[in-house]
């Protein structure tokens, strides 16, 4: 008889006072001309932005630009099945692409005084708020992963990690954080 197979273990991540793992999301790849964004935004709750590299949120639901015709709509978990039911219902008729990524990726938080010289240490992004402002988005480079990375505040950045470099990526940021701790007096 073949060995049972082990249980699914959850994502490693090396959490501090500055990182943090988000709750769990549903996630979806939407890609779809005009008319397919505006039924989708609607359906969705957060218009999706028309504006390259920015984000819109609405309650607890927010839509990323990553691209021309290509958002990521991120939502709570527990809305996944009805979402999705209510989308591929909505968009029956347009012509659009919609894919489920809700457990491909996490969500990590990286908060407080440098959090962007943090990032800076591994992103090639001008991080500073004026090149980078709040409620800007986009897929980038930290190290070798490939994240997308969304200031949510002046102070505060959500990244998306695929979970297999959410330990590398966790253990960089923690890495690169000492570099700007506090000394103990």
């Amino acid at each position: 008889m073949p060995d049972p197979v082990p249980a699914r273990r959850g994502p490693k991540i090396h959490a501090s006072e500055r990182l943090r793992m988000l709750p769990p999301a549903a996630r979806f790849v939407f890609q779809g001309g005009p008319p397919a964004r505006a039924v989708a935004g609607g359906t969705f709750g957060a218009a999706l932005s028309e504006h390259a590299c920015r984000a819109s949120r609405r309650g607890d639901r927010a839509a990323l630009w990553l691209g021309p015709a290509e958002h990521l709509l991120l939502a709570p978990a527990e809305d996944a099945e009805r979402l999705l039911a209510d989308l591929e219902s909505a968009l029956n008729n347009v012509a659009h692409s919609l894919v489920d990524v809700s457990h491909r990726q996490i969500s990590l938080q990286l908060g407080g005084p440098n959090a962007s010289a943090i990032l800076n240490t591994g992103c090639p992004l001008d991080l500073d708020e004026t090149a980078f402002p709040v409620g800007m988005c986009t897929r980038t480079l930290l190290g070798k992963a490939d994240i997308v990375l969304w200031r949510t505040g002046a102070d505060e950045f959500q990244l998306e990690v695929w979970r297999s470099f959410s330990d590398y990526v966790s253990k960089w940021l923690l890495e690169a954080a000492r570099d700007f701790a506090v000394p103990s007096s």
